[in-house]
């Protein structure tokens, strides 16, 4: 509710799905920094090889030996992490050969080449099956225990507990990145037969609310027209009648259209959650609003005020918190429903209301409330008042939030 310090969608640009795969570049580097941050174990042998312990050959070796294991391992991450396992042979021996490099390497070069193991049960945890992964991962930990005993019996037991612990970790991210890919799809799933099911029920309103009105006007019509040359004075009845079919059937045609219009506090809360949730805002909304007995016309007022305020939270405000309450109030005037929307945005701008605030301001008016909007000390808040019951109430002082009338 105040100038955007940032342009719009800024906030969904810096947001990583989880479970969805890069964007743009920007997205494929910050997921490259989560994978590649894990090669901190490969220290140990890039410090052998550095080291001068080994003779020229066996260094070069050493230098194409580990240059391998890690282009294979991250072609397993990047490619596969997260996925549903298909089956591939080529999937297949790529951890087979990761394996076979990883004791090939300790064997040949020393102990210090132990951690790779460490990869070979994240392989093994991220891209096989979870019936495969559950034996593999403790085959893997026993593997490097035997290639341990070659000199290095002492790092492999001190190893053995995180080969163990961190490839079943990497089984269940896999199960978390395929339960939130299964999830988006649902919720999409759900939306697309939400929209259906309105569509439906638009139909069958639109059905009931014309069709008999449409069929009786198209009979009379017709008997009109059969009348007219020989009993003028009963087509005219008839065209009376079609008018008077005709204009009711415009006031349901209008009721409805005012009923689809009229928005719901309920769906605007939930609406607010997933806007504030996707903008990366921290949103404390009331779980149960309490609307028993409210009247259509305040719930209506008082839920365009919500969509308002919360998109110049999430447009303008450059906020990380935002709370919304929701409270019935007893003034001087009556019993009012008050809804407040605060957030800690950083401000900016003239301070003059826009086009937007005029408008609520307007239309609370109109249904007999109030509203207050400006800066606080931490941010900027929206107060909407609106009755709950009959009459209007007054606008309550500047500085009087809560609308007691003092």
């Amino acid at each position: 509710m105040t100038e955007d310090p940032m342009p719009d969608g800024a906030r969904t640009e810096r947001i990583v799905r989880m479970g969805e795969s890069p964007r743009n570049l920007r997205e494929a580097l910050r997921k490259s920094g989560w994978i590649v941050i894990w090669l901190v174990f490969l220290s140990s042998p890039v410090h052998d090889l550095v080291s001068g312990h080994h003779t020229p050959a066996a260094t070069v070796a050493g230098w194409a030996g580990l240059a391998a294991f890690v282009t294979v391992y991250l072609m397993l991450v990047f490619r596969h992490m997260g996925k549903a396992f298909t089956g591939s042979l080529a999937v297949t021996l790529m951890v087979i050969a990761l394996g076979v490099l990883a004791v090939v390497l300790c064997l040949t070069l020393g102990a210090s080449w132990l951690g790779l193991f460490v990869y070979v049960s994240v392989a093994c945890g991220t891209t096989l099956p979870m019936r495969v992964s559950y034996w593999t991962i403790p085959l893997t930990a026993v593997v490097m225990l035997l290639v341990g005993l070659h000199g290095g019996e002492e790092e492999a037991r001190n190893l053995v507990l995180l080969v163990v612990l961190i490839g079943f970790a990497m089984t269940g991210v896999r199960q978390l990145v395929r339960t939130t890919i299964e999830l988006r799809k649902a919720r999409a799933t759900v939306a697309q037969l939400a929209a259906n099911e309105e569509r439906l029920r638009l139909a069958r309103d639109l059905h009931d609310l014309l069709g008999h009105s449409l069929s009786l006007i198209t009979l009379k019509s017709e008997l009109a027209g059969r009348m007219l040359p020989g009993h003028p004075d009963k087509a005219a009845q008839q065209v009376a009648d079609i008018e008077q079919v005709s204009r009711q059937a415009l006031v349901d045609v209008r009721a409805a259209v005012t009923g689809y219009r009229r928005l719901r506090l309920t769906e605007e809360l939930a609406g607010a959650q997933v806007a504030l949730t996707a903008a990366e805002v921290t949103a404390d909304l009331p779980a149960e609003p309490g609307l028993d007995g409210v009247p259509e016309e305040t719930e209506s007022a008082l839920a365009w005020a919500l969509r308002e305020a919360v998109t110049n939270v999430v447009r303008h405000s450059g906020a990380r918190r935002c709370t919304v309450e929701l409270v019935r109030r007893q003034t001087l005037d009556g019993a009012v429903l008050e809804l407040v929307v605060e957030d800690d945005g950083s401000g900016g701008g003239s301070g003059a209301p826009g086009n937007g605030l005029t408008g609520l301001a307007e239309r609370l008016e109109k249904a007999g409330g109030s509203m207050e909007a400006g800066r606080v000390r931490h941010g900027f808040r929206l107060v909407a008042r609106a009755p709950l019951e009959g009459g209007r109430t007054s606008v309550g002082a500047a500085g009087d939030p809560v609308g007691s009338g003092a």
